[in-house]
């Protein structure tokens, strides 16, 4: 394999016999069952880390080999890493509400740095590591951010927000040391396959079953899954070894998400905007009772109201120069995410028709 300008032939995905093996981890996850497939689709042999819990249902009429494994145990993945030549690390503890925060520490921090240096001792050439645009140095007046506005580990809110920062100093550390890493940090992906579902997806679930009856004043940037996943295909050839790279689409308040939404489905799309200040006495009644003393995940978290308060908006100029990246309407994701829910039983039909 040719590594000098590209991948060389096997860079052209067009021979599968001569296709580039393919370790992922995420690969049961949402956005990591979109990379699965994308790599599938052009002749890449795919090796899938999986764990004894996985669901798997994802994974079904995919051609790939499954290892099962654990982030947290790194050194037992290393002869699932021989003889492969990228890494595609999309795994992740993304919660916003843990128990445990060293447990998230140890998968996405330790495990990642971990999990590199393997790789490297292996031989595995080239790596594409997944960040989040959450390590990003967000405002509350609502700038448009780039991978160059200042930020640093203080500005990060709760633990999975510091345990992707730190992961991702990790990567960027090893790119200085000399191993090919790209970082992709996608903005919030949407789209069809979210099982869990993400937190993301559970706003649409909640709009889904009527359980949005108010709204908070704070902004996302959507951005289609699908193109999230090419990107990770594109990063094996393009693109700057340990640049940071925005994957994102659309720059959206949370009432304009809403009312998309509502265009789509025909439900009423919520008129009532709650101050800050409820949506924090709630996050902290509702962490207390449902999540301390219930042991049941919380519906609202104090954190995620701390994060409500920034505009998560952001640019993808950087991606779209160097790597092909494409902006592109976020419409068609959230109606297929609409659409993949109701058809898989999370919520109900909606009844009146639907916005072309």
């Amino acid at each position: 394999m040719v590594l000098a300008g590209g991948w060389g032939v096997r860079a052209r995905w067009g021979l599968r016999s001569e296709s580039v093996k393919v370790f992922l981890t995420g690969g049961t996850g949402f956005v990591g069952g979109h990379v699965a497939r994308a790599y599938a689709d052009r002749g890449a042999e795919l090796r899938l880390l999986t764990r004894k819990t996985s669901n798997l249902a994802g994974l079904e009429g995919l051609a790939a080999e499954t290892v099962v494994g654990d982030l947290r145990e790194a050194e037992g993945l290393r002869s699932a890493l021989t003889g492969c030549d990228a890494l595609v690390h999309v795994a992740a503890d993304y919660r916003l509400w843990v128990r445990d925060p060293e447990a998230m520490h140890a998968a996405n921090v330790v495990g990642t740095r971990e999990l590199l240096r393997i790789a490297r001792e292996v031989g595995v050439q080239r790596v594409v590591y997944t960040s989040s645009v959450a390590t990003m140095g967000f405002k509350r007046d609502g700038t448009i951010v780039d991978e160059d506005s200042p930020v640093a580990l203080a500005d990060m809110i709760g633990h999975y927000k510091r345990s992707k920062f730190l992961g991702e100093q990790e990567a960027i550390a090893a790119a200085k040391s000399g191993q090919y890493v790209m970082i992709l940090n996608p903005t919030t992906p949407i789209g069809s396959g979210d099982v869990k579902p993400t937190p993301t997806g559970q706003i649409v679930v909640d709009f889904l079953n009527r359980k949005f009856p108010a709204y908070v004043d704070t902004g996302l940037n959507l951005v289609d899954v699908v193109e999230v996943a090419r990107m990770h295909v594109q990063a094996l050839d393009r693109g700057r070894p340990g640049e940071r790279y925005i994957l994102g689409g659309e720059n959206l308040t949370l009432k304009q998400i809403l009312d998309r939404m509502s265009a789509i489905t025909g439900l009423p799309s919520p008129t009532m905007k709650v101050p800050h200040a409820v949506a924090m006495a709630f996050a902290f009644f509702d962490e207390n009772i449902t999540g301390r003393l219930r042991g049941k995940e919380p519906r609202a978290t104090v954190e995620a109201v701390r994060m409500g308060k920034k505009m998560m908006f952001a640019s993808s100029a950087k991606a779209e120069r160097e790597l092909g990246f494409q902006v592109i309407p976020v419409y068609g994701a959230m109606r297929a995410a609409i659409d993949w829910f109701v058809a898989h039983g999370y919520a109900p039909a909606y009844p009146e028709k639907r916005s072309a």
